[in-house]
């Protein structure tokens, strides 16, 4: 990652955000309502974490066939994204409730999910949200030598089959969370400065990342394997499994707004400044797909509205389909792109043609 300092422009003469945050204000006020978390988003919080943690009790207490461990394994998999995308995410953006502690609450869900909240708040909320698209400082698109998302990142020949082997890999994402990612943030965070909020103190936040590491691995894999009559390969068996299904689906969902075809990914100029404005920014780096959907909006938490989510990040995302309307058509008028996918399949083949071609050679290609 470049310690850069990089600036967007200033200037936008036609006034987009600002008429954009002017309508949106408007929506909420004319129908008044909050820009955080309902009833809705109440309700799904306790489904999700009922289908995460549900299959884990009856997994220790109850005798089932190996078929239905199985099933059960995909279903906390399916559990586990649902918590991510829905609760954790709304509540570190501090728009699952107007209260702050509920949020900080909300939130903390991360340490359940193998992640580390101090963690993602800096690489979700201050680099990719703030550096959208821009190789160098957005994070997410930093998959080590083995990935090229970029046409900025350095290509090697492993690239060419990556549109074969990069949905495989996918699946490693919590794992990584887990065992290695979650450290080597903590250190390189702390030691750029980097926080969302109150920057922590070097050693409350190295005792959290132990303290619940040691509390997540002693619940999913110490307690079964003591203190239930589990076979050991099938506890880590089933780990295993349910952290890929998670893996999966939380990678997908994220690389089919930014890592596709119709997503822009820009450089500075010689001076550090960004081309366009942070609002016109988001418009460029970012797509939604299968917002017709109704299955997709409401288990991805509105990631499939990424453009609304993107632009406005405290708005919780149980509003991203009323607002999206108001979004797309300000977009229009001022005659800037709102980018989306009608269906989650033609996301899925961008995604696809996009790593093909970044997997092609540089050298012979251009």
């Amino acid at each position: 990652m470049t310690e850069t300092q990089l600036k967007f422009s200033r200037v936008d003469s036609a006034k987009f955000f600002r008429t954009l945050n002017k309508r949106v204000n408007s929506y909420f006020k004319e129908n008044n309502i909050q820009r955080t978390g309902n009833w809705k988003l109440h309700l799904k919080t306790v489904i999700m974490f009922a289908i995460y943690l549900t299959p884990y009790f009856l997994l220790l207490t109850l005798n089932f066939p190996t078929w239905a461990q199985l099933l059960f394994t995909i279903l906390m998999g399916v559990g586990m994204a649902g918590i991510g995308m829905n609760v954790m995410h709304d509540a570190n953006h501090g728009s699952y409730s107007s209260k702050k502690w509920i949020n900080k609450i909300m939130g903390s869900s991360i340490y359940i999910l193998a992640g580390n909240v101090y963690n993602w708040q800096v690489q979700h909320n201050v680099l990719h949200h703030t550096y959208t698209n821009i190789h160098g400082h957005d994070e997410d698109l930093e998959a080590g030598r083995v990935l090229r998302f970029s046409k900025h990142a350095e290509w090697n020949r492993m690239h060419k089959f990556q549109h074969y082997y990069g949905f495989l890999l996918y699946g490693l994402l919590t794992f990584n969370w887990a065992l290695t990612t979650d450290f080597q943030q903590t250190s390189r965070y702390l030691k750029r400065k980097l926080s969302f909020g109150k920057f922590p103190k070097p050693t409350k936040q190295w005792s959290i990342l132990i303290i619940t590491k040691i509390i997540y691995f002693g619940m999913w894999i110490v307690v079964p394997l003591l203190f239930f009559d589990i076979a050991w390969w099938k506890i880590l068996i089933g780990f295993f499994i349910m952290h890929y299904v998670a893996g999966v689906i939380l990678s997908t969902i994220f690389q089919l707004a930014h890592v596709v075809e119709d997503a822009a990914m820009p450089l500075p100029d010689a001076s550090g400044t960004m081309k366009n404005t942070w609002a016109i920014h988001q418009l460029f780096t970012t797509v939604n797909f299968g917002t017709k959907n109704k299955v997709m909006n409401w288990f991805t938490g509105g990631l499939n509205h990424q453009v609304e989510h993107h632009i406005f990040p405290h708005i919780s995302h149980v509003h991203y389909t009323k607002i999206s309307k108001i979004v797309r058509e300000t977009a229009i008028e001022f005659n800037l792109p709102y980018n989306e996918y009608k269906t989650t399949r033609k996301a899925l083949i961008a995604h696809f043609n996009h790593l093909k071609q970044m997997g092609m050679n540089p050298a012979l290609s251009a």
